[in-house]
């Protein structure tokens, strides 16, 4: 059974998880750097590195939220980034960060479903995604689709969260995760779903090597993972 953010509500995944995002999209960037105590900027910094080799001149970020990681991307001096949420409140959030930062000629940010992609085949130097493919509706959909819209040889990276394995990381993070992040985020968000919805969407994830088993199913190749602080969260990276 899916994890929904809304259980008392009769929409899809899908439309829940995008009305969960319009609501709290005022107040994610704060909450996001203070419930991660700023880690998750230096998350994003990593998983962009793992472009810089490959270069990429044409880059879609999934699930781009307010643009966060294509704001990083930046650093690899693509031509151009195209973001793509199905959020529109959070897409609103982005579109003006990045007329400040005065780059919104080089990302574009669209509202779109990333299971379904309105662009043609081989399309892509490079996909990348933060912290979304946790929120799919249908995950082996939205991964092959991203494969699709990939050039061949191009490359594919995902970060999302993982969960810890030893002592006593792992005890931490869960009391940390089920008891203190839903009531801080409650707090500042005043949506009592939202980050609840976050550590029970981590329990169900397949994290790891079952979820480099999901990207060989959908056809990706040289598929790694690379565990980031004790394994909290995850930078997987494969080919087309």
């Amino acid at each position: 059974m899916a994890v929904l953010p809304y259980k008392n509500q009769e929409q899809s995944k899908k439309q829940q998880v995008a009305d969960m995002f319009n609501n709290i999209s005022k107040r994610y960037d704060f909450l996001n750097h203070f419930l991660s105590l700023g880690i998750d900027i230096l998350w994003r910094k990593k998983a962009i590195k793992q472009l810089k080799a490959h270069q990429p001149k044409l880059i879609l970020d999934i699930a781009t939220g307010t643009g966060d990681l294509a704001i990083e991307a930046l650093k690899l001096n693509p031509e151009k980034i195209i973001g793509v949420d199905i959020s529109e409140g959070m897409l609103e959030v982005g579109r003006k960060k990045m007329i400040e930062l005065g780059v919104e000629d080089q990302v574009e940010m669209r509202l779109g479903d990333s299971e379904q992609l309105l662009f043609e085949d081989n399309k892509f130097d490079a996909v990348i995604v933060a912290f979304g493919v946790r929120n799919f509706e249908n995950l082996e959909k939205g991964l092959a689709d991203m494969r699709r819209v990939l050039k061949d040889g191009g490359k594919l990276v995902v970060l999302e969260f993982s969960k810890p394995t030893k002592f006593p990381m792992k005890q931490l993070y869960g009391f940390y995760f089920k008891a203190i992040l839903p009531l801080i985020g409650k707090l500042v968000s005043s949506d009592n779903a939202a980050y609840t919805y976050l550590p029970e969407s981590v329990a169900e994830f397949p994290y790891g090597q079952q979820f480099l088993d999901v990207l060989e199913k959908t056809g990706y190749k040289n598929t790694q993972c690379k565990p980031l602080t004790f394994g909290i969260s995850s930078i997987y990276t494969a080919l087309k």
